[in-house]
């Protein structure tokens, strides 16, 4: 299983089409996205490329391979317009005999868990790529496909055979890895 994870698309068309771009090239099987889809919220800035409506369209396309968590700035009107599952506040899921839980992180996190049975936990909100071991959860967060901060890039990961690997949106470089 190769799963393709990113977060925090914020209504960004431009961003959304590198990412589809990025997935393809990734070959990867699924598609997990961690929230904050189509807005932006009050507390961000506008996206460059703010189209919410060409993502959902964008993203409809894969309607069937994507998988995807509630976030802070995603409604019940978003669920009317995207045909994929979205107002879950977490999803657990087993990979290679690993239990994970993906959510936004606005709610759950590692800090907050679900459930302390469950080893990694996926999630976004912060918008800065993370691998943090929070008493034994190992907390991983892709950053934002839209809205980087703190000075980081734009990016997603990637899971496959035990390990982690977070990628620049705009180059495809690795620049990060973890190892289960």
């Amino acid at each position: 299983m190769r799963l393709f994870i990113a977060s925090d698309i914020h209504g960004d068309a431009k961003c959304c089409e590198k990412m589809l771009q990025r997935f393809r090239e990734e070959k990867a099987d699924r598609m997990l996205l961690l929230g904050d889809i189509l807005y932006h919220g009050p507390r961000n800035d506008l996206p460059a490329g703010y189209e919410p409506k060409k993502v959902i369209s964008l993203l409809n396309e894969y309607k069937d391979i994507i998988f995807a968590v509630r976030g802070n700035c995603d409604t019940e009107v978003d669920q009317m317009v995207l045909e994929f599952p979205l107002l879950n506040d977490f999803i657990p899921f087993y990979i290679d005999g690993i239990g994970f839980i993906a959510s936004h992180g606005h709610i759950y996190n590692a800090d907050r868990p679900v459930a302390k049975a469950e080893k990694i936990y996926l999630c976004g909100h912060t918008h800065i790529p993370a691998k943090e071991d929070h008493n034994g959860i190992m907390y991983l967060n892709p950053g934002s496909v839209a809205l980087p901060k703190d000075n980081t890039r734009y990016s997603y990961m990637v899971y496959e055979n035990r390990r982690f690997t977070w990628k620049d949106l705009h180059t495809g470089e690795r620049y990060m890895e973890y190892t289960i």
